[in-house]
């Protein structure tokens, strides 16, 4: 079974609000076997439209990024991110 990756891009307006979304984030992705493999950090946009913050995180399966997306703790801390900045998210599944 092939992992999957979610990959954020983000721009954060509200870095307290953010912070905690992204403390209250810990329980489900460790509830769904996540690692987080590039977060912040030095990067470089080469096409299309930028954001200051790019995250990768690793999940077991893309039913395990697709239930953790859904299930109730994720949605709970996504809350505090709904007003803290702009964000895109995509599941895509490893080969």
């Amino acid at each position: 079974m092939p992992k999957a990756y979610w990959m954020a891009h983000v721009t954060v307006t509200d870095p307290e609000e953010y912070q905690k979304y992204a403390d209250a984030t810990a329980a489900p992705f460790a509830q769904f076997g996540a690692k987080v493999l590039a977060r912040g950090g030095a990067y470089h946009a080469l096409e299309g439209f930028d954001h200051p913050r790019n995250v990768v995180i690793e999940f077991p399966s893309l039913k395990h990024a697709w239930d953790c997306f859904q299930s109730d703790a994720y949605q709970n801390a996504r809350k505090n991110r709904l007003n803290a900045g702009t964000v895109n998210i995509t599941i895509v599944e490893g080969i």
